[in-house]
């Protein structure tokens, strides 16, 4: 068998004539990490305030964020998905989801994925950083209020600065799982890196090549991330607060 042969199909040209076919999923490859950096920023912050609200004295704080955390976790993703692209645009008032059905391609199917992927990925980070916080002993809060610091101040100061740092090796897992779970876009119509394998085979009829080539992509892609969050946990890691792992360890 010539394996040259087979592999060549990447150098060829694709029907839309914009390039090569490598290049066509290496432009997947940007929508894919443009997607997911986008999603990745609105989860962090969305999942970070839920989770910090969840261990809050404020019932009615804690209750609002159960029940964010207990609705969206158990809707599946593509649902999800669905419901941001053909749902919520009905929702709306009709000037507003007429004028989002008609957002030329492919920031139509681009917002609905970023949204999805955010709200989604949220509440998988505001059950760590509510772990995370829960994990510190409870004498560190009530030393910073004794010092005079606010609730707030406590937090921001004192409490969260030493729960990210505990979290940081799942939120490297999220931030893996979201490139990941990115695929799942182009069940409405996003060309990201799966859907332009998908479409190359569907083209070139060369399934073997697309998606071995989307699934090397992949793994060097979080390859990359996982040795540049090892490299921010190696910086920020205080000695006898983090073990081997995330995990919290005795001080010396």
């Amino acid at each position: 068998m010539n394996y040259n042969w087979h592999w060549r199909i990447l150098f060829e040209q694709e029907p839309g004539g914009t390039g090569t076919y490598l290049h066509y999923l290496i432009v997947g490859l940007g929508w894919t990490l443009l997607t997911a950096l986008a999603a990745w920023v609105i989860a962090l912050i969305i999942g970070s305030l839920i989770g910090t609200l969840r261990t809050t004295p404020i019932q009615w704080a804690v209750r609002l964020g159960n029940l964010y955390v207990e609705i969206f976790r158990n809707v599946p993703l593509i649902v999800q998905m669905f419901l941001w692209f053909f749902v919520v645009p009905e929702l709306l008032p009709k000037g507003l989801g007429d004028w989002i059905k008609q957002i030329p391609p492919p920031w139509g199917s681009y917002v609905p994925a970023v949204m999805c992927l955010a709200i989604f990925t949220s509440v998988r980070i505001a059950e760590q950083v509510r772990a995370g916080i829960n994990s510190l002993p409870r004498g560190q809060r009530m030393a910073a209020i004794a010092m005079g610091l606010t609730e707030a101040q406590a937090y921001r100061h004192v409490i969260l600065p030493q729960a990210f740092r505990i979290i940081l090796p799942p939120l490297t897992s999220e931030f893996m799982n979201i490139i990941k779970n990115s695929s799942v876009a182009l069940t409405i119509g996003l060309l990201e890196l799966t859907g332009r394998a998908r479409a190359m085979q569907e083209f070139s009829f060369r399934v073997f090549e697309a998606f071995t080539v989307a699934t090397v992509i992949y793994l060097l892609t979080n390859l990359v991330v996982v040795l540049l969050m090892r490299a921010l946990e190696k910086k920020v890691r205080v000695p006898g607060l983090i073990a081997v792992g995330g995990a919290p360890q005795a001080g010396h």
